[in-house]
């Protein structure tokens, strides 16, 4: 089987290289990615490097930067002396590892599953543990890292419904790269029972809790709050609707509820956060066909361009919507009124913040079912219930009080996680 996902891995190379090639030419994307994801990095970065263990940790993109980060700063804080090194797949990912990650000796992009840029990678890191966050699993790393004696483990597990049945349909695949796992963290009885139905040996899987819970706990300050009020010109008592992580179709229900709530709330300001950052001037359209003009983007508002009438602020810079949910009066978290699985409704909960959310929340249903039951959270399916339960909010303060005061003791019930998922990653190292 590893012979025809070889085959199939290099035959794909005829459509990826001019798919990404176009991308990097003419859209400028993974420009950054690309070499060091073919292997192609100087060995001098890591000659220099010191420390025992060495530890390679792997996060693929922003939302498993958050979790890995409180897990890095328990294992730093035990092992001084140890060499780590973080990945990610995605550049916005390598972007938000710098901010958040301390601790970390050096940080490197995911190699692309081929065998020859696995081995020259692990060469280079020769990492003692291999630690992926999440799900990610790539069968030619996982079984050359194996075959090197590396102990590769699993922290902050969770499968998705939508990735368990892809899974699970080749199922005779991936059972024996499951297998390589030698301890496996899960967060929930659920995905450990997926993991473990996937190949996992029950024995080493242990259900830990969600490590995402600390790293956003600990991002939350007032100072933050007020510095980013001066920034864009918030007045104290401005009512702020915040839309994040919003997909295509959704932009256009946002605009139509928020035009309707500055008809009660005229002051209003509208902060709109596409998923992907590169949708920004394609959501400037959008609000500039519905009718909204007095537009700005994120980038262009600093000391020396203050934001002045501009109604609508739409975010181009990566890592920003955390912070932006602290100014909330109302959230809205996107990916769920489309079939995108939904997003991490636990980032305003954090601050605080009553979450509404469609109801494609495939991949955060355990997130979903904690707020609802609280309380904090509101499934809506489509404009007119969005509209209806925002206006609801905005006029009852207390209920609103309420309901935020539940969210943030949903995220600080449940911390706890990264020391677990630490004490797991030291437990193979003491072996």
């Amino acid at each position: 089987m590893y012979f025809f996902y070889n085959l199939i891995l290099w035959l794909s190379l005829l459509f990826l290289v001019p798919y990404y090639g176009f991308k990097i030419l003419v859209k400028g994307k993974y420009r950054k990615s690309i070499g060091p994801k073919l292997g192609c990095v100087s060995a001098k970065r890591f000659a220099s490097l010191s420390g025992e263990p060495r530890i390679w940790i792997h996060a693929v993109s922003v939302g498993e930067v958050t979790a890995a980060a409180p897990i890095i700063e328990v294992v730093r804080d035990r092992l001084p002396g140890a060499c780590i090194v973080l990945s990610t797949s995605t550049e916005t990912g390598q972007q938000m590892a710098r901010k958040i990650a301390t601790g970390v000796d050096n940080f490197i992009y995911f190699p692309l599953d081929f065998k020859p840029i696995v081995r020259r990678m692990l060469r280079l890191v020769r990492p003692d543990v291999f630690v992926a966050v999440e799900t990610e699993i790539w069968p030619n790393f996982i079984r050359e890292a194996s075959w090197q004696g590396v102990c590769c483990l699993l922290v902050n597990g969770r499968i998705s419904p939508r990735s368990f049945r892809k899974y699970r349909a080749t199922r005779f695949f991936w059972r024996g790269i499951f297998g390589l796992i030698e301890r496996a963290g899960a967060i929930s009885e659920k995905d450990g029972e997926r993991l473990v139905e996937l190949g996992a040996s029950r024995s080493t899987v242990r259900v830990l809790g969600n490590a995402k819970y600390d790293g956003l706990a600990s991002r939350t300050d007032d100072a933050s709050r007020n510095n980013l009020m001066t920034l864009l010109g918030i007045a104290e008592g401005v009512p702020v609707f915040v839309s994040g992580s919003t997909h295509p179709g959704e932009e256009e229900i946002v605009l139509e509820v928020y035009r309707r709530l500055i008809e009660y709330y005229p002051d209003m300001l509208l902060i709109l956060v596409p998923r992907h950052i590169e949708r920004a001037a394609e959501v400037m359209e959008v609000a500039a066909r519905l009718g909204f003009h007095d537009t700005i983007r994120l980038t262009e508002i600093s000391a020396a361009k203050q934001r002045r009438f501009e109604r609508l602020i739409v975010v181009d810079r990566i890592g920003e919507l955390f912070r932006l949910y602290s100014l909330a009066s109302i959230v809205f978290c996107g990916g769920s009124l489309v079939p995108r699985g939904g997003q991490n409704i636990l980032e305003a909960a954090a601050w605080g913040k009553p979450v509404f959310f469609g109801f494609h929340m495939d991949d955060f249903m355990d997130e979903k079912v904690l707020l609802e039951e609280a309380g904090a959270g509101v499934t809506v399916h489509n404009a007119d219930e969005l509209f209806a339960g925002a206006l609801r909010l905005m006029r009852d303060p207390e209920e609103w009080r309420r309901r935020g005061e539940a969210a943030r003791r949903i995220v600080s019930a449940n911390k706890g996680a990264s020391k677990k998922y630490a004490d797991l990653i030291l437990s193979v190292l003491k072996a």
